[in-house]
């Protein structure tokens, strides 16, 4: 009996003191219990907590066995709470002996955690958060070849997260790493104004048309309902500008229609016109209609007529500021950029007269077309957006205000636009019941010609585009009918 009084304390003393260190995270104490404790002991703990972002630990010991004389054991739960994971249990023994005459802990590193035998390391790696995914208004992917990549990948570096995920590795020299614990990122979905039925059916009818875009807006919202974009040569629909052509004869008719000019007016449309002392206006194919009323004039889409109004009505400042109340000054944020078009000042009677029929000076992307077309629908010209508007004005900057215009002046303009679809340029062209619109052809210098057409139908306003296509009658018109009927 002499011989144990020598030796200091007990192996549940000494279990007991180590377990209560450990709790606190005092590892300097734990040392002290150790026998012969390995020069990295406090570091090893340290860097373990760091390592894998311990907040806590809590420690349940079992009942102390003896393992043979002088030598005992305490099995123990253990949980780790993990910042990124929370609690991490784990099973492990302490081991005890009797050194110099004193009740020791025999520390290994699987003491610490049992992965950590054989040269064992637990790392904690994140990973990295997937690019953000955009997706319709409905949630849904968009659809595939969709036309609208590029849009839709300058925009993904806008919704990048921080956020990373987690996962924890078991590394052990000779066997292959372990993945024990992974919080995958937040998947960063967005959502765009794109709806999934309105761009598979711009997509689908785009197939086959090279150099062709069509926009579709939401009329009552500005919301870009599909963006398909198969221009060539890096040209955009939304940020590139072109002649509208006869498209453009809608904001002349809304100026002529302010300046008095009657709809149901009759007005001569001869196959030329020449401005008194200055160059002559033809009609396409030079067509006579002798006699026709404005809105019919619209409906066949009279050069002579067009020109012969606009420069004896109107002056270049009035069908300037009516271009500029139809989106033309106005500002533009959709969340990709965007602008609309221009008509700058000219004091010449010729360049005037091309103006007024959407070629000389004047330019428009597809963009500022498909919100002319929306605008007539609804009544108030409304900024195209392609994404929430809390997301545009963080992106883009501010647009332009929601603006009313004078209904005296919007409601003509859709008979007209009714007009071109039921008798005039765009009739018989297999367009469904109840779309109104306006085609537009855009000549170019040395070049085949611009097809347009712009319209609405419902709360749905559009504008195909066919660059170098030829006549809008021959080149959008039939794209804007396989679009629609495709809904």
């Amino acid at each position: 009996m002499a011989s144990t009084n020598r030796i200091k304390g007990s192996a549940s003393q000494t279990a007991a003191a180590y377990f209560a260190a450990w709790r606190k995270g005092d590892v300097a104490a734990m040392a002290r219990l150790v026998y012969q404790p390995p020069s990295d002991f406090v570091v090893r703990h340290h860097e373990l907590t760091e390592e894998l972002h311990v907040e806590s630990i809590q420690l349940t010991p079992g009942a102390l066995k003896s393992t043979g004389d002088g030598a005992a054991e305490v099995p123990f739960a253990g949980v780790r709470q993990l910042a990124e994971f929370g609690a991490w249990p784990f099973d492990g023994t302490l081991r005890l002996a009797v050194r110099d005459r004193a009740w020791k802990v025999t520390w290994a590193p699987e003491t610490l955690h049992p992965l950590l035998k054989d040269g064992g390391t637990l790392e904690l790696a994140e990973i990295d958060a997937s690019a953000a995914e955009l997706v319709t208004s409905e949630g849904d992917k968009i659809p595939n070849d969709s036309y609208a990549d590029a849009y839709l990948n300058q925009l993904k570096p806008e919704f990048e997260q921080a956020s990373h995920g987690w996962e924890l590795v078991s590394k052990v020299p000779g066997q292959p790493d372990r993945q024990l614990l992974t919080r995958k990122p937040e998947a960063n979905i967005e959502r765009t104004t794109l709806s999934r039925p309105v761009q598979a059916a711009a997509a689908r009818a785009l197939d086959g048309a090279d150099d062709s875009a069509i926009i579709a807006i939401r009329p009552s919202t500005g919301e870009i309902l599909a963006l398909a974009d198969r221009l060539e040569d890096n040209f955009s629909a939304v940020r590139d500008v072109f002649p509208p052509g006869s498209t453009f004869k809608t904001i002349t008719a809304a100026a002529l229609i302010r300046n008095g000019l009657d709809p149901a007016e009759q007005l001569q449309c001869p196959g030329t016109y020449t401005i008194p002392f200055h160059r002559p206006f033809h009609n396409d194919g030079e067509v006579d209609r002798g006699l026709v009323s404005f809105t019919d004039a619209f409906a066949y889409s009279c050069n002579t007529t067009f020109v012969e109004q606009a420069t004896t009505r109107l002056n270049p400042d009035e069908l300037r500021q009516t271009a500029d109340e139809w989106g033309f000054g106005r500002a533009i944020a959709t969340g990709v950029g965007g602008t609309c078009g221009s008509m700058p000042e000219t004091d010449d009677p010729n360049m005037f007269g091309e103006d007024a029929i959407g070629q000389g000076q004047v330019v428009a992307t597809p963009l500022c077309m498909a919100a002319v077309a929306a605008a007539v629908q609804s009544g108030t010209w409304r900024s195209p957006r392609l994404l929430s508007e809390q997301q545009v004005r963080r992106i883009d900057g501010v647009p332009g205000k929601a603006a009313p215009l004078d209904e005296a002046i919007v409601a003509p303009i859709r008979d007209m636009m009714v007009a071109v679809v039921d008798h005039g340029t765009a009739s018989d062209a297999g367009l469904p019941e109840g779309v109104a619109g306006k085609t537009g052809t855009a000549e170019v210098d040395g070049e085949g010609s611009h097809g347009w057409f712009i319209g609405y139908r419902d709360d749905l306003a559009f504008c195909v585009f066919v660059r170098h296509g030829g006549s809008g009658r021959t080149a959008a018109v039939p794209i804007a009918a396989r679009f629609l009927n495709g809904l």
